[in-house]
């Protein structure tokens, strides 16, 4: 399903999700309707006990990771784990659906950087390569871009769609969306960290109802 371009750092986990019905049936993680799960808005909080806990090195490691074909992690360019840390500490997350919940959770506390793609608005065949200069997608609603040149992303069968920065706005979740594709964008450098990431986020999706491969 998923080709991965060899790299010498990266640490790709990978999984797909599907939800016992649309997302936007299932509602907020926040305990205001029928889903209530208040761990997951717990978890929101930074200083939340958690199993994982994201700190400097991890930080560094993940920027060595995206530097290496020649991107520039930094300012509105920094991994997007790195936003979820600064959006915890300023305000607290604020709940979107039940898929990008849980990915940011698990991604706020193990400074792992994740994606989360809908499988019905991309199309396969799926492989993660470096991008070349040049590549760019619109990255939310408002139709802003990103330079993707040197990052590496996940690329479906119309381009670049998903990396550790921005993913695309063409394959984000939406109300319907039913079944996902999960992408932790771990390193090498920190041996067993994207490992135990993948299963604590599949044992919160789990507990969601969802059904992981």
């Amino acid at each position: 399903m998923l080709s991965i371009e060899a790299h010498p750092l990266l640490d790709l986990k990978w999984f797909t999700t599907t939800f016992p019905s649309p997302l936007g049936e299932l509602g907020p993680s926040d305990g205001t309707d029928n889903l209530a799960l208040p761990m997951l808005t717990a978890l929101q909080r930074l200083d939340a006990p958690a199993p994982l806990k994201s700190d400097d090195n991890i930080r560094e490691a993940v920027r060595d990771l995206l530097r290496h074909g020649g991107f520039k992690p930094t300012g509105r360019s920094k991994p997007a784990s790195e936003y979820l840390i600064k959006a915890a500490v300023d305000a607290g997350l604020s709940s979107i659906n039940v898929a990008v919940d849980v990915c940011n959770v698990v991604s706020l506390h193990s400074g792992l950087p994740i994606s989360v793609v809908d499988l019905d608005r991309a199309l396969a065949p799926f492989r993660v390569a470096i991008a070349p200069p040049g590549a760019s997608y619109i990255f939310n609603a408002s139709g802003q871009t990103i330079d993707l040149g040197g990052l590496l992303c996940l690329f479906d069968a119309d381009g670049p769609c998903a990396n550790a920065v921005k993913d695309a706005q063409r394959t984000k979740t939406t109300p319907g969306t039913t079944r996902t594709l999960s992408l932790i964008w771990g390193t090498t450098r920190l041996p067993g960290l994207a490992a135990r990431t993948e299963s604590w986020y599949r044992e919160l999706l789990a507990d969601t109802g969802a059904v992981t491969t």
